[in-house]
């Protein structure tokens, strides 16, 4: 395809996906108005909602890739990826919205039990095809072909039982599927058979995508590692959030209770989290500051493990003052003096516990830089003591050596003109 018409093809998707979002955003709010009953289990919620923001970088990134880069299949398929999250949403709100109020829009049940099937290719596209193929948009090797056909055919056969699939529609309070072939139930167990080859296909392509990084050298290495980091970093965060989720109770984070202030926050992080996948893989196959991710991720490691520390700081010196207090006053409310001196304490400690973590840091995971940082901070110290030219040369050579491993060195210095006018005459 050439450029022109692939940056005409991929920003045509974008704004249609831009399109679709915009039209969920209004069957959302009809639906809402609709009074759907909680009974039906619908996705209703402002946090449901904000689910598909960060999706909206999937059909943006995707048409960045595919304008530019249109051979690579990684950015047409993270557009059409974006493409069919956004159709799912759209498609889910309008059926809730058309079941809820009767006769408001045409076929609602019909059209929402396409996402029976539509969110199969949505998920494998992008867990699957996207680790298998990335960077350059080629597998391992001829090996790993059939992997891709069986993810293909196990997305196919997924979305065809699951549209047959004789079965209540899910956020619907029951309403059976329309295409669902009632005369053969056994649809359905087979759906439920050739489920778990989903994330077993999606383990083989993350396997893959190891493989590819320990064989990997220079540029290819750096861009398995902007997609591992944005992966590690929506793990991390979405792990902390279930975990939180589960010390709370349900009936502190379900819909019927009120949340903490930093449980809401770290639910938002997570959401917004998310688009830090297509944002990496826009980085790394556009090769755009592709070098920096070492320092991003040095930094996360330092400010991550920094904020943790502290917050475990924090909330323990404020949990035991007031378990002292309360027990030498007896008194349950907390003096505002105990919140002054753990911030207090805080802030005092920011400092030197970023440049102990840092340090740690530099030695655990960046030995190399951090021992040659060490050298050249060595060789600083020496320079200003020495006054042997010859002595000092061989210092270079050294230093020169062992933190950026030449294969050849060569130093060369200027002669002195005093000496040069001397030897003339």
């Amino acid at each position: 395809m050439r450029t022109r018409a692939a940056a005409w093809l991929a920003r045509s998707l974008a704004g249609l996906s831009l399109a679709m979002f915009l039209a969920s955003i209004t069957l959302y709010f009809l639906a809402r108005s609709a009074h759907v009953p909680s009974s039906w289990g619908a996705s209703l919620t402002v946090v449901d909602l904000l689910v598909f923001v960060p999706v909206l970088a999937f059909p943006i990134v995707g048409a960045l890739i595919a304008s530019r880069r249109p051979e690579n299949p990684i950015g047409w398929i993270c557009l059409a990826d974006g493409f069919l999250w956004m159709l799912l949403t759209m498609i889910d709100y309008y059926g809730v919205y058309g079941v809820a109020k009767r006769g408001s829009v045409p076929f609602p049940v019909a059209i929402y039990a396409l996402s029976e099937w539509l969110w199969v290719p949505t998920v494998g596209l992008l867990a699957i095809y996207v680790i298998l193929l990335f960077p350059d948009g080629r597998l391992l090797s001829r090996r790993w072909r059939p992997l891709a056909w069986l993810s293909g055919a196990v997305i196919v056969l997924l979305s065809t039982t699951g549209l047959l699939a004789p079965a209540p529609l899910q956020g619907l309070g029951g309403i059976r599927n329309p295409f669902g072939l009632e005369e053969h139930p056994w649809v359905t167990d087979a759906f439920y058979v050739i489920i778990p080859l989903l994330p077993l296909c999606i383990l083989a392509s993350a396997v893959s995508l190891v493989l590819r990084y320990r064989r990997s050298r220079g540029e290819v290495r750096q861009q398995i590692k902007w997609i591992a980091f944005a992966a590690s970093f929506v793990g991390v965060v979405y792990l902390s959030t279930t975990v939180s989720g589960l010390i709370l109770g349900p009936e502190t984070t379900g819909s019927a209770g009120t949340s903490p202030f930093w449980f809401d926050l770290l639910v938002y992080v997570a959401l917004l989290s998310f688009a830090g996948v297509p944002v990496a893989v826009g980085f790394a196959v556009l090769r755009y500051r592709l070098y920096n991710i070492d320092l991003l991720i040095n930094r996360t490691l330092v400010y991550g493990s920094l904020t943790a520390t502290l917050a475990l700081v924090y909330f323990g010196g404020v949990t035991a003052t007031q378990a002292i207090f309360r027990t030498l006053t007896g008194q349950e409310d907390q003096p505002q003096l105990a919140i002054v001196v753990s911030t207090l304490i805080i802030a005092a400690l920011f400092n030197p516990l970023r440049r102990r973590i840092q340090s740690f840091i530099d030695r655990r995971f960046y030995r190399r830089k951090y021992d040659a940082a060490k050298t050249l901070e060595a060789f600083s110290t020496k320079l200003r003591e020495e006054t042997d030219l010859n002595a000092l040369s061989n210092d270079l050579v050294g230093v020169v050596r062992e933190t950026m491993q030449p294969a050849h060195v060569s130093l060369w210095l200027r002669p002195d003109k005093a000496s040069e006018g001397e030897q003339a005459e």
